[in-house]
């Protein structure tokens, strides 16, 4: 039996508006990541899934057990767009309500999803950057373009190794986390 963590990294987003896709993008760069190789590969233990506007989907998905969740999403814009967040979401009081929603992606509705079909939400860290525009259209803006690289390592540092963050920790005291 393995005492490795199962992450699962969910990017969510609709690529035909606009900002909205950035989820899929951070996802495409990480999935590239993966392929490459090298210092910032995918950890084992860690799925990657672009999972759209298929909150159903994601929510029959954690039914198999993950430590821990990572959304990345786009989030709306508060006068910043561009500004990368990071948070912690509380499955429990994420808001939203009623039972099974195929149609809706929010983090609250695949946790109420999740919750119909009888599951429980890991730990769950949003990745989101703030929108310039999800309008019609296909591509992202000038200002959340500019930020993708920037979720990607961020995605890279929560799902990184506990025991290589710890050494990386230890051999430079001076740098807090």
């Amino acid at each position: 039996m393995s005492d490795q963590r199962r992450v699962l990294v969910a990017g969510i987003g609709n690529i035909f508006l606009g900002d909205d896709g950035f989820g899929p993008e951070v996802l495409r760069r990480l999935a590239e990541r993966g392929r490459a190789g090298g210092t910032q590969s995918i950890p084992e233990g860690v799925r990657l899934v672009d999972y759209g506007i298929r909150g159903v989907h994601l929510a029959y998905d954690l039914l198999d057990g993950w430590d821990a969740l990572v959304l990345v999403d786009a989030l709306p814009d508060r006068g910043e767009p561009g500004a990368i967040r990071v948070f912690e979401v509380d499955p429990e009081h994420g808001g939203g309500g009623g039972g099974l929603d195929a149609h809706s992606m929010d983090p609250a509705s695949v946790f109420a999803s999740l919750a119909a079909l009888g599951g429980a939400a890991p730990r769950t860290v949003v990745v989101g950057c703030e929108v310039r525009s999800v309008a019609d259209g296909i591509g992202l803006s000038r200002e959340v373009a500019a930020v993708v690289d920037d979720a990607v390592a961020a995605v890279l540092a929560l799902v990184e190794d506990p025991p290589r963050r710890a050494a990386a920790a230890a051999a430079d005291p001076g740098e807090e986390g």
